[in-house]
């Protein structure tokens, strides 16, 4: 019986979504040249499909190679998105992150 219910769980499922970007697009999010996407590629590090002759990256696969790799993982920090982190301030309370979770004096907390 647990069979049959573990299954239509399954079924009810959506699949996850693939979010594929190209090599520049990658190496411009990570703070890296696209050479390195191109050689995490060619050493099969991360997962890519080719769409009309050109690389796509599966972009979950691009975040754990990236996180497996202590220089990428500090450009991406410093001259890739992660540059930005900082700066991105979510105004509407619904949607920010609950302040007991997180680091935050009572005067930073927007209002």
């Amino acid at each position: 019986m647990e069979e049959q219910k573990l299954a239509t769980t399954n079924e009810d499922q959506k699949p996850k979504e693939m979010i594929r970007v190209s090599v520049s697009e990658a190496a411009r999010l990570f703070g890296v040249n696209s050479q390195t996407i191109r050689r995490a590629i060619a050493a099969q590090e991360i997962t890519y499909v080719i769409v009309a002759g050109r690389y796509k990256v599966n972009f979950e696969s691009l975040v754990k190679w990236s996180q497996h790799h202590t220089t990428v993982k500090n450009k991406l920090a410093n001259k890739g998105i992660g540059q930005f982190v900082e700066k991105w301030k979510i105004k509407n309370p619904l949607y920010s992150p609950n302040p007991k979770s997180l680091n935050v004096k009572k005067d930073d907390i927007p209002r």
